[in-house]
């Protein structure tokens, strides 16, 4: 704070006289003041007249898929307001004002939240108390060296792992310095997949080759938009993320907009939508419906789809396909389980009747230009990559791609600016985990195989995790399945010898760590960065200068991981001789080479953003060269086309050691799997199915100690009227949410805007365990672990609950 930051027009003199007794600069200000006229209006212009507001630029460098600019209002030092920063051209898409949404204008209350870390500490009770002793900066940089090298030398650097966490996308700083600190001394053991979008991104090469997808921009030469499971009205809500790419597209092309989720979200209402409540996981089943209708009723052009794709029909599936394997057999009911996939089937399973269906069939088929695309809450569950991969050929089949206003059935594409990022050298440890095995690895690593968990750079995994580096995330004892579980693992640090957690603020996962140390918020630190993964074709820079000196003894990780490369002799290695200011710089000569129209960086140097555009790349839909000419532009898979029918996963499918019931079906098949309304008896015990959701108060756990977000966006359970009349419960009301795996208390809201049978809770929720309860309200400590099939990914969306009044 100011020196003079003190001084407010309510200023008394006692107050005066108490400073001036603690200070020179008080007493000097003391001498001067007292000889004026001491009146409250003479105070006020002298005070006035000693005020110093500038304003200062940053960003919001949380995990919400978007990337927003911030212009920061500070006034003798201290941050009073968060802005947008100024258009180019607001009329214009790509010059138009970057809003950031009400979780990036809270950021003041970050920064001045009682939930700060302040000092470097370690811990002096239990792991998992939250007990810390607070320690020097040397000694804490000291002890995580000597850590590194104590398990490296005894363990081997396999047993040192980098955690996932995605709470700041820094470039100088965050991530990138910590992995380059580690390849420094070793390695460390790696992982793959991430929380988001494991099923998708790995079932995704099994029929295209390669993750893609049209950008939002198509939607402007659309005349049909189907979203499954999308919400960019509440994920990417702000004006540097997708949902405005869309709006401005619906704008220009007024196409009709379809909405499949199990809850009414704020995107049907923004897109005046029409909303097809569907139960969750159940999307698979709605295409074979869907496809259904388009075969009986004569709508597909086979010879069409054979063009393109391999499995549709028996014509063009592999020699290796069993008969009667291919998708067309599937849903006429000629495969294996000869369960013929009607509409009406579909309608048992999804909820949606079966007259919307065939409807949906027919406006698929009959559009001019369909552009059909999901979310990633879909896949997000333990048939998740089957459901990516229906959603993903239903554009074929339906001949909806390649044209202009279509998408091939991905998330929609973006393009990024394309800022180096601090330089992380080379990883000496090749092996690779699946992330959500995390825990499995530390208890029970001779469990972990290529065959069991697809374990990648090794055949198994030879020791277990022993030292986890955490920075800004929380994933440890809070964003994870089963977090009773989990707790119970780190727990044990017989197990996980050391856990280093590097954060701002005193969240769930901080209390887990034995080495805290406090990071700089986004306001207090500077850095180079550029549009984030989900900001459609929009792209830019921004240069962000720390708005505040950084408070207490917070610090930018790159740092402090320069000193502990100190302590363990890298230090010239890691640096280079460079400040992390300099490496800003040096990352923005690299830009400045492939765009000679930028200034020197010492005038662009903390200016907020830099060179913003609409990408060409939007102009032009996903797989256009393919679907012009398929035999000259070849996809990636093995067949160079669209692999319905893919072999490459019935070979895994024959060779993968798979848990009793999981399948990879070489179609994407509908599957019934654990922790769903077709389990009957698990069913009867837990009746309701519990999905989660991305809430506008907080993204993942980041932002969830705000109090005006927690009022503003209160975390509650959805709930249809239906199921809470059943149950006594009423709007706001406290409930408990259980099943075997724990118990959660957190409030009601009853709303017609969520299926009857469905709840849904945000996800994110900062978990508080008293008496066995997490009264947090943290859906993950009700959500299982059971890795889905293919990805070894996620399965968090899937789950069984019963709920009580409490």
């Amino acid at each position: 704070m100011s020196k003079l930051s003190f001084l407010t027009t309510q200023t008394t003199r006692r107050q005066l006289l108490e400073y001036s007794g603690k200070s020179a600069i008080g007493a000097a200000l003391f001498s001067t003041l007292s000889a004026l006229p001491f009146t409250k209006k003479a105070l006020a212009k002298e005070v006035n007249a000693l005020n110093h507001s500038e304003y200062k630029h940053s960003a919001c460098l949380v995990n919400c898929g978007s990337r927003c600019a911030l212009r920061v209002r500070v006034d003798n030092g201290r941050i009073v307001q968060v802005e947008p920063e100024e258009p180019i051209n607001d009329d214009v898409f790509g010059e138009h004002q970057i809003r950031p949404c009400l979780r990036g204008r809270s950021n003041k209350y970050r920064v001045y939240n009682p939930d700060r870390l302040k000092y470097p500490m370690k811990r002096i009770g239990k792991r998992g108390e939250g007990k810390f002793k607070r320690i020097s900066w040397d000694e804490a940089t000291k002890m995580i060296a000597s850590e590194l090298d104590r398990i490296g030398t005894k363990y081997g650097n396999e047993a040192i792992y980098y955690q996932y966490a995605t709470g700041a996308y820094y470039h100088t700083q965050g991530s990138s310095a910590w992995k380059r600190l580690l390849n420094l001394t070793g390695g460390y053991l790696q992982y793959f997949n991430t929380y988001s979008n494991a099923q998708i991104v790995k079932a995704t090469p099994y029929t295209y080759g390669k993750y893609e997808g049209s950008m939002f921009w198509q939607v402007a030469h659309s005349d049909l938009v189907v979203l499954f499971g999308l919400n960019v009205s509440e994920t990417r809500m702000s004006g540097g993320g997708q949902v405005e790419e869309m709006r401005r597209a619906l704008e220009k092309s007024h196409a009709r907009v379809i909405i499949i989720d199990p809850r009414y979200t704020d995107s049907v209402v923004a897109e005046h939508a029409e909303w097809l409540p569907i139960r969750p996981s159940a999307d698979a089943a709605l295409v074979a419906g869907l496809v259904h209708t388009m075969l009986v009723e004569n709508l597909i052009k086979e010879e069409e789809v054979d063009k393109y794709a391999v499995g549709f029909t028996q014509r063009t599936l592999p020699a290796s396909a069993a008969k009667n394997g291919s998708y067309q057999d599937y849903v006429l009911g000629n495969g294996d389980d000869g369960i013929e996939k009607t509409a009406s089937w579909a309608s048992d399973i999804t909820g949606i009747p079966t007259v919307r269906i065939q409807q949906l069939a027919r406006e698929i088929c009959s559009a001019k230009a369909a552009f059909i695309c999901q979310g990633w809450g879909p896949q997000r569950h333990g048939n998740g990559e089957q459901t990516a991969r229906a959603i993903q050929i239903l554009p074929i089949i339906a001949n909806q791609f390649g044209r202009l206003g279509t998408n091939n059935g991905n998330w929609p594409e973006a393009v990024a600016y394309n800022v180096p990022y601090l330089p992380t050298g080379d990883n000496a440890v090749d092996i690779k985990i699946p992330l959500y095995s995390w825990t499995d690895a530390i208890a029970h690593p001779e469990s972990i195989t290529d065959k069991t968990h697809d374990l990648q750079g090794a055949e198994k995994l030879n020791v277990g995790i022993k030292m986890i580096i955490n920075q800004a995330g929380n994933v440890l004892a809070n964003q994870h399945g089963d977090l009773i579980r989990t707790r119970r693992i780190l727990e044990d640090d017989t197990q996980c010898e050391t856990i280093v957690v590097i954060d701002n603020h005193m969240t769930a996962t901080a209390k887990f760590a034995d080495i805290l140390l406090p990071e700089t918020t986004y306001l207090e630190a500077s850095d180079l960065v550029g549009n984030s993964y989900a900001s459609g074709s929009n792209q830019y820079m921004i240069s962000m200068e720390n708005t505040i000196t950084p408070l207490w003894e917070c610090r930018s990780t790159y740092d402090i991981c320069a000193d502990i490369a100190e302590h363990l002799g890298v230090k010239q290695a890691f640096t280079e001789g460079r400040t992390q200011a300099d490496w800003m710089e040096y990352n923005y000569n690299i830009v400045r080479k492939e765009r000679p129209h930028l200034p020197p960086f010492k005038e662009v140097r903390g200016t907020g953003i830099i060179d913003q555009f609409r990408s060409p790349e939007a102009d032009k839909p996903v797989m256009a060269d393919f679907y012009r000419d398929p035999a000259a532009h070849p996809l990636t898979t093995p067949s160079g086309k669209v692999e319905i029918y893919s072999a490459a996963l019935q070979n895994l499918q024959d060779t993968w050691i798979l848990p009793k019931g999981d399948r990879i079906p070489a179609i994407p098949e509908f599957l019934m799997v654990p922790d769903t309304p077709w389990d009957k008896s698990l069913a009867k015990k837990y009746p309701l199915q519990l999905t989660g959701f991305h809430t506008k108060g907080h993204t993942h756990s980041t932002y969830a100690s705000v109090a005006i977000l927690k009022e503003a966006v209160p975390n509650q359970v959805w709930l249809n009227p239906l199921d809470a009349q059943e149950r006594g419960i009423g709007n706001n009301d406290l409930v408990k949410i259980y099943n075997d795996r724990g118990t959660v208390m957190i409030e009601a809201k009853v709303t017609h805007r969520i299926l009857p049978g469905v709840a849904a809770m945000p996800e994110g929720a900062w978990s508080v365990v008293k008496n066995g309860i997490d009264i947090g309200g943290c859906i993950n400590s009700i959500t299982s672990h059971r890795l889905s099939p293919l990805a070894k990914g996620n399965p968090q969306h899937t789950n069984m609950v019963e709920i009580e009044k409490a």
